[in-house]
C-alpha cells in the first residue's frame, strides 16, 4: 500500500499518552486505524440518517430489539472468542 508523509497537530498530553500505548506497533500504524475507525464511522452515520429519511425514525421498540440482538452477538463472540466461556467446550 502506498504512503505519504504529513504533518499534522496533536494536543501534546495526548501524543504522550498515545506513544506510551502503542509503542510497538508504532504511531503511525496507531494513527491510520484511528483514521480508518472514524471514516467508516462517519459513513455508517450518513447510511443511518439516510435510512431515517426514506423510512422514518426507530422506533422505541426497533432500538430496545436492536441493542438485544447486539447483547445476542456480544455473548455468542464472548462464546466463541479463545479463553472466551465455552471456549473449552467447543475444543
Amino acid at each position: 500500500m502506498a504512503t505519504k508523509k504529513m504533518t499534522v497537530t496533536i494536543p501534546e498530553e495526548l501524543l504522550d499518552e498515545i506513544r506510551s500505548e502503542v509503542a510497538e506497533r508504532g504511531l503511525s500504524a496507531y494513527v491510520s486505524e484511528a483514521l480508518r475507525f472514524k471514516r467508516d464511522r462517519d459513513r455508517l452515520r450518513e447510511l443511518a440518517d439516510w435510512l431515517q429519511e426514506e423510512h422514518g425514525p426507530v422506533t422505541e421498540d426497533e432500538h430496545t430489539a436492536a441493542l438485544a440482538e447486539l447483547e445476542d452477538l456480544d455473548a455468542e463472540h464472548e462464546r466463541r472468542a479463545p479463553g472466551g466461556h465455552g471456549a473449552e467446550e467447543a475444543a
